[in-house]
């Protein structure tokens, strides 16, 4: 598992409670005390990266140790900066008597559904394919599995979306000529190393046209872009952070062969709070003859994976001092 931190991306994920926030933060310690420049970053609304750290982070990255940064992505904030950037280029095209009723609708989509999962992955896209940003290593500290399926499936639905909005609007003369640009030709996505630079695909197009579909194409391109990057083997790694429990391993075995049958690296898992051989009573003594039957079944349902376990432990982990000593656990877990 050490090439794990030889990565540019690596996710952390799992079920609610699993201790993945704490995993999170004490890999992105070790990693920083090996020489990487390490980007923490958390989307879970819950912000526990701050709680872990014992430190207030917010939606800019901060300094917390030598080439560690850290930052909490809201996902609210989130909402209301890309409505707003849709606000505003509405108002160049929109009447202006309409644009109080515009506005209203954009109030009403800050609370249907996705729309928190749409603007976190377009946060999360640019933060993914950003080949100028100062880090070594960038690890995601995701919300529970179910979020972080529906983030990563994403960039599909929102290509899917973008077609279905320019093929209901088919009448109107030049948006069809925009969905005939943004269909990808020969099979394959606009703008690929092999287009002709010195060729505008737009060029037919007014200038009012032109703007929505470039906008469309770059935000497209972004989604393909950061996928692409979530497949690369070499570049990202999925860390599943799981305890001996029946219902994290159900949701485990079930996210692992939804992630590999989408094509997404998973590098291992951590199975977290084993109970350590030295607890003694018999309270414990009951207890670790259940968790030895799930840590065969673990064993078994994911034998093809890498499994390093950490041992309960008698107090939380919170703080830097404290997330140090978790992180030499790590390494003795072969991190």
């Amino acid at each position: 598992m050490k090439e794990l931190l030889d990565k540019r991306l690596l996710w952390v994920g799992g079920k609610g409670g699993v201790g993945k926030t704490t995993v999170s933060a004490s890999l992105a310690v070790l990693a920083a005390r090996r020489g990487k420049r390490v980007l923490v970053v958390s989307t879970d609304p819950a912000h526990s990266l701050g709680d872990a750290f014992d430190r207030e982070l917010g939606d800019r990255p901060r300094r917390l140790l030598p080439g560690l940064d850290a930052l909490e992505i809201d996902p609210d904030a989130e909402v209301e900066a890309h409505l707003a950037r849709v606000i505003e280029q509405m108002r160049r095209y929109a009447a202006p008597q309409m644009m109080a009723e515009l506005e209203r609708q954009m109030r009403l989509t800050r609370q249907s559904p996705g729309t928190q999962e749409a603007a976190l992955l377009e946060r999360l896209a640019r933060l993914i394919t950003d080949d100028e940003a100062p880090y070594d290593l960038v690890i995601i500290d995701t919300a529970p599995t179910g979020h972080t399926l529906r983030l990563l499936s994403l960039p599909e639905a929102m290509a899917a979306w973008t077609d279905g909005l320019l093929a209901h609007n088919r009448k109107s003369e030049e948006l069809g000529k925009v969905l005939s640009h943004l269909t990808p030709r020969r099979g394959r996505d606009l703008a690929t190393p092999f287009d002709d630079p010195q060729e505008d695909p737009l060029s037919d197009l007014d200038e009012r046209s032109r703007e929505v579909a470039q906008t469309l194409i770059t935000r497209r391109r972004l989604f393909h872009q950061a996928r692409r990057r979530i497949e690369e083997s070499d570049h990202t790694g999925f860390l599943f952070v799981l305890t001996p429990e029946r219902l994290p391993i159900l949701e485990t075995v079930r996210a692992v062969a939804a992630l590999e049958e989408a094509k997404i690296p998973v590098a291992g898992t951590l199975v977290n709070r084993v109970i350590p051989a030295e607890a003694d009573g018999r309270f414990l003594a009951a207890r670790r003859a259940q968790e030895a039957s799930y840590l065969a079944r673990i064993d078994d349902e994911l034998r093809h994976l890498p499994r390093p376990r950490l041992p309960l432990l008698a107090s939380d982990v919170q703080g830097i001092e404290a997330l140090e000593q978790m992180a030499r656990r790590l390494e003795d877990a072969g991190f």
